[in-house]
């Protein structure tokens, strides 16, 4: 009887508390059923205050002494994450075989293995040296220009892992956003082996890459793109409190859609330092250096431009109208870019090439990779334009003032489309000319005011301090790799072909 009666005391104590905490929470907001809930950071005192965005926001006053019961976690959308597995694979096959073929044709046959060898074992190294510490720094809080240790070898990520996008709420299964963000930096290393293809040494160009990716791609990397994502920006001092957690690029509010300063420019500046540090060929200005297969040349180019749709259009990392354009302006601008480097080569020089038309398609989507998810079509047909004139000249007249010895063009292409599409980019991100403008989380809308001179004054603090530091990195690489194992191979090596000497094999056999 004594257990029965105080069983039936707890149970009107438990009735009589239920109720008072029913009373209590009439004044605490609740989220709709069909709205994710945004969490704002701990010491974050944050009032309901209705937003014009996809989600309605609630947070609790961190005093309230009874929460409403914790919204279920965002769930991936199958669509978006869809979507950023095709994209991944589509940047993978723009660096093996997009690149590599891009490269090998534009050398001599007796190269031709070495520098597909050189891409492919590039990439391969690159990736697992994302997954090992790479993403690790690039995409965890840290300073503004490093992230922390804490996901070494992707410790802590699980299938269930989520990574955020750009719209509240909207998530993406972080093991996916891992590849895609580790392809880009694998490829964006090869990029540089063509400033000075068919005369370095193999070891040589596995040590440089590990120094430079480490010191060089990774905080410029942190540094342009690393935030703590949209859903914490739920009020002006929340949104302070969290863009002072980002890079310091990012903090200035550079704008760079899918790589023009870590990608394009970053690499570009390596390839030239290399070029002064390894040296001209021998026979350089004396001897023809003529592409021995511009076929592979133009079918690498092809792949390139397929791929690109991936690196553009998958940046937006969702399924949407913003990747929508991204890939119709990467299109345009591509096929704008070609069009104008053939018509100048026409003039200038009485024929239009097939060279001339893979580098032209080439520095339209370099020039437009900044600008892709920012400007209006007519922006990005404008700068495909201009980006096929000024990489022309890059390749011819830029190259000769320079002096250096830019086998494949990495700097005329690559640094001068990557510096032209990130200046631009403040340009005709305007909405005034069709562009986005300034995206502001708070409220969901783009910022009433765009100036285009304070943007294109932020543009070029990020084209500056990438230079810089990619100068620097790599002029400290390349001392320590000559150093330690010295970066060119031999004269009669070089003479006979890099294929045999460095490799044992050739592509080609008569």
């Amino acid at each position: 009887m004594k257990k029965l009666f105080a069983a039936l005391l707890a149970s009107v104590a438990v009735s009589f508390a239920g109720g008072a905490l029913a009373d209590d929470k009439q004044d605490i907001p609740v989220v709709p059923a069909a709205a994710p809930a945004v969490t704002a950071p701990a010491d974050a005192k944050v009032e309901v205050k209705p937003v014009e965005a996809p989600a309605a926001v609630a947070v609790v006053e961190a005093a309230a002494p009874v929460a409403e019961a914790a919204a279920p976690a965002p769930v991936p959308n199958k669509g978006d994450n869809a979507w950023l597995f095709v994209a991944t694979a589509l940047v993978i096959m723009m660096s093996v075989p997009g690149l590599a073929l891009f490269y090998g044709g534009l050398v001599r046959a007796k190269n031709m293995l070495s520098v597909l060898l050189q891409v492919f074992a590039v990439f391969s190294l690159i990736s697992v040296l994302w997954v090992l510490y790479g993403y690790s720094i690039a995409f965890t809080e840290g300073s503004a220009f490093f992230g922390s240790l804490d996901k070494v070898l992707l410790k802590g990520i699980t299938p269930d892992s989520v990574a955020a996008t750009f719209s509240k709420g909207v998530v993406i299964s972080e093991f996916i956003y891992v590849a895609f963000q580790g392809a880009f930096a694998a490829i964006t290393v090869a990029l540089i082996l063509g400033a000075f293809a068919e005369r370095i040494k193999f070891s040589a160009v596995l040590l440089f890459s590990v120094l430079w990716f480490t010191f060089s791609y990774l905080p410029v990397a942190h540094m342009v793109w690393y935030w703590a994502g949209p859903d914490g920006y739920v009020s002006a001092d929340a949104a302070d409190k969290l863009n002072a957690t980002a890079g310091f690029l990012f903090q200035k509010g550079a704008l760079d859609f899918a790589g023009g300063t870590v990608v394009h420019i970053n690499a570009a500046v390596a390839g030239l330092v290399g070029a002064f540090m390894v040296g001209k060929r021998i026979g350089f200005g004396r001897e023809s250096f003529a592409p021995h297969s511009l076929t592979l040349t133009i079918v690498g180019a092809s792949l390139l431009w397929v791929g690109w749709f991936g690196f553009n259009a998958g940046s937006a990392l969702e399924a949407n109208g913003t990747a929508a354009l991204a890939f119709v302006n990467t299109w345009v601008a591509t096929a704008a870019a070609a069009m104008a480097w053939l018509l100048a080569e026409w003039i200038i020089k009485g024929k239009p090439s097939g060279l001339g038309g893979a580098s032209g398609a080439v520095a339209g989507m370099v020039a437009i990779t900044p600008a892709c998810g920012f400007v209006g079509v007519v922006g990005a047909i404008v700068i495909g334009l201009l980006a096929g004139v000024v990489c022309l000249w890059g390749v011819n007249g830029l190259k000769r003032m320079l002096g250096a010895d830019d086998s494949l063009d990495v700097f005329g292409v690559h640094g001068v489309g990557g510096i032209l599409g990130a200046l631009l980019t403040g340009v005709f991100a305007s909405p005034s000319l069709g562009g986005s403008g300034i995206f502001d989380n708070v409220t969901g809308k783009a910022a009433d005011a765009y100036s285009i001179g304070d943007q294109v004054l932020i543009q070029l603090t990020a084209v500056g301090t990438t230079i810089v530091w990619s100068a620097v990195v790599a002029f400290i690489a390349f001392k320590l790799v000559d150093m330690f194992i010295g970066l060119r191979v031999p004269e009669d090596e070089e003479r006979e072909g890099l294929d045999i000497t460095s490799h044992g094999e050739s592509a080609y056999h008569n």
